[in-house]
Formats: structure tokens, sequence, C-alpha cells
């Protein structure tokens, strides 16, 4: 991994402990081949760390899920039920690959592997620490949700492929959520790239550097157009990783189990995988754009290595994930549309104003600044409640009647 550029005072010794150690074991190599082992170690990394995460986060849903419900969770494989997972992987290694015999045998391979190795691409422009940024890119940023929307073309290759009526109905709804989220999701972040003015992930990070008043972090979700900003990012992020409430491609009481309705054994799991891949690369951006990246919360916490701070944060996002899962029903398909349309975009385009807002007033000061928080705040509630309204406008609570 790459040191980020604004660090210039040697780093302590936790910090630079990851870089120490791969440099220990380039040592061992020559010359020539440092540069290659110096990017397999990265991405070994990278896959070890979100692949245990991945095993455990599912764990961890599984008994957050179980606690929410009263029932219990997985107890039973390891002690307090830890090696579940490692269960749960060798069950799907040894299942049975049941192909479709009209399938195109290529692409029902293939679109699962694109899927995963896609989610994965993301992780590569992540500043996971103050030393820890695995490729520093000047437009990482787009790299980034290049990366996310090309997975829309694996979700549809897997429906195509399969040669069923269900899997490609199911594909096809799922690219209308996933095109219908993108815009807002990309949108979210535009007063982000305003404000900090770079695409680069270690220089978004960088501009949220310092205090207000000494102990109130830069941080732009501490900001009326950097928390709409994050709640709308979230939101998206929920649907485009396929996560309740936006769970519709695999709503099994209308379409079976979606684009996976032909898929079994491992290949299924590649797409589990993928979609827990894509919901960790989604929440690590969230961390970067609006929670500092890997920056203390407080002056005096900034001792502790800054990979253990946005690992938190990180699993904090992760666990919200969860939470709702277990507390949200299944929205309909005209309710995720319209919650994307008519209420996500044009707030994510009334947000691009109050960042601009934002911007041209940093010199207000005394009364001045207690003005510009107001209007600022005025901007991006009235605009919610106001589209708020209008959404649920002729959709009332249902009134049932049973028959006497």
């Amino acid at each position: 991994m790459s040191a980020a550029p604004m660090v210039v005072s040697p780093a302590p010794l936790l910090e630079r402990l990851p870089l120490d150690l791969r440099d220990a074991v380039l040592g061992l190599l020559p010359e020539s081949l440092r540069w290659l082992a110096s990017g397999l170690i990265t991405i070994l990394v990278l896959l070890a760390v979100f692949g245990l995460l991945f095993a455990y986060l599912t764990l961890a849903e599984r008994k957050l899920l179980g606690r929410v419900q009263n029932r219990p969770g997985p107890n039973r494989t390891g002690w307090f039920g830890l090696l579940q997972p490692f269960a749960d992987a060798v069950k799907a290694l040894t299942k049975e690959d049941v192909v479709p015999r009209a399938a195109d045998q290529v692409l029902h391979y293939l679109a699962p592997v694109v899927l995963v190795a896609l989610s994965l691409m993301g992780f590569a422009v992540i500043p996971f620490g103050r030393l820890l940024v695995p490729v520093e890119l000047d437009a990482a940023v787009l790299y980034f949700f290049a990366a996310g929307a090309a997975t829309e073309l694996a979700v549809f290759m897997a429906g195509w492929a399969s040669r069923n009526k269900y899997s490609l109905l199911a594909a096809m709804r799922a690219l209308a959520q996933l095109i219908s989220y993108e815009l807002p999701l990309l949108l979210s972040f535009v007063p982000v790239i305003m404000l900090a003015g770079t695409l680069s992930t270690t220089g978004i990070v960088a501009a949220q550097d310092g205090w207000r008043f000494g102990f109130i972090p830069h941080w732009h979700i501490l900001t009326p157009w950097g928390f709409a900003g994050f709640v709308i990012f979230m939101i998206a992020a929920f649907a485009e990783s396929n996560r309740s409430p936006f769970d519709l491609p695999e709503a099994e009481s209308e379409l079976i189990a979606g684009h996976l309705t032909e898929y079994s054994g491992f290949k299924y799991a590649l797409f589990f995988m993928a979609e827990y891949f894509g919901m960790c690369a989604l929440s690590a951006m969230a961390v970067t754009l609006f929670l500092g990246g890997w920056r203390a919360p407080l002056p005096f916490l900034e001792f502790i290595p800054s990979y253990l701070w946005f690992g938190l944060k990180l699993i904090t996002l992760l666990v919200g994930f969860i939470w709702v899962r277990a507390t949200m029903p299944r929205l309909r398909i005209d309710q995720l549309t319209r919650l994307a349309w008519k209420f996500l975009v044009p707030l994510s385009l009334i947000n691009l104003g109050t960042a601009a807002f934002w911007s041209l007033t940093t010199t207000w000061t005394g009364p001045l600044y207690l003005a510009r928080w107001a209007v600022a705040l005025a901007i991006v509630i009235i605009p919610f409640v106001t589209l708020g309204r209008q959404l649920s406008a002729g959709n009332g609570p249902r009134t049932y009647r049973y028959a006497s």
C-alpha cells in the first residue's frame, strides 16, 4: 500500500506497523520482484480482511436478527457459533452445481465471477488509514463509482444466461432499481467534490482535517449539506446493494429467487458474497466522503491508529444495515421507483444549491455565521417536508374491509 502524500512527520510505530510488515517481507525478495510482490501483498491483504469481514458479518447479522426477532441465532458450530461461517462455506462448496440444459454455459459461469471481481475493485481506492491507500488516483471517486456501475452488467448476465422467464424478468427489474438509485447516489457526492475541490479520496479526507472550536471535527456530515448528502447516499446504498427494504431483486414471494433462481452451490454463494462486498465498499466510501475517513472524532484520541478509527466507523455503518433489515418491511416496486425519482433525485439537486451557498459564505462570521446555518438548514428541511408530503399525497393508510 502506498503512503498518502499529506503525511510529513514520522508516524508512530503502530501507525506504520502494516507497512513495516510489508517491507520486511519485500526485503526477502530480489529487487526486480518487489514491485510485483507489493501489489500481490496488497491484493491478498484486502481479500483476507474483507473475506473474513464478510464471513463474520453474516454471522453477526444472523445473531442480531435472531436477537431482534426473539429467536436463537447460530450457536452450535464452534464456540458461540464462531465457526458457522466456515461450515457454511464448506456446505456451499460441496453442494451440487445445477445448470439448466438450455442455459448459456459460459455466461452462466461468468456472471457471479464478474460480479465479485467488480465488487472488489472498489476497495482499491479507499484510504483505510493515514498510510494505507492501496492505489492513489487523482480521479479515485470516479473510478469507484464506475466499477460499481459495471455490476449491473453482471446482474443482467445472470438473468439472461439462465434462460428462465423468472430470472430474466427479475434481472430487468433489478436493473430498473439499480439505474434508478444510481443517479441520487452519484448526485449525493457531488457537493463533497465541490467543497473539497478534488476527486481524490485522500484529498477528500484531507479536506476534513482540523477542528472547529478546538473539538468539533470538520467532517462533512456535521454541515447541513453534508448531513443531507449522507442520508441520500445511504438510502441509495441500501438500494444499490439490494438490502432490505430494497431487496426487490430477490423478492421470493414474487420472483422465486430473482435472477439467482437457476443458481446453486458455490455460484449462489458468490452472489451472496458480492452483495456483502458491495455493502462494505459503499459503507467505506460513505466513511471517506462524509465521516472524516480515518480521522479521530476528538483531538485527544488521535494517538489511536487511524485504521482502527476507519474500521470502527465502517462496522458502525454495517450494523446500521443489519438494524434496518431487522426493522423495516420490503417496499413495492412502485414505491421504490417513486422514492428515487420523485424524492431523492430532487433533494439531491437541491442539496447542490445548499452546498454552493455554503461554499460562497465561508467568510461569514458572528451573527452572519448563525444566519448561514439558518439559511442552509431551511434549504434542506423545507424541500424535504414539501416533497415528502407530495410523495405521500393520495397514498394514505389503506382501509381493509372483511366479510362478516
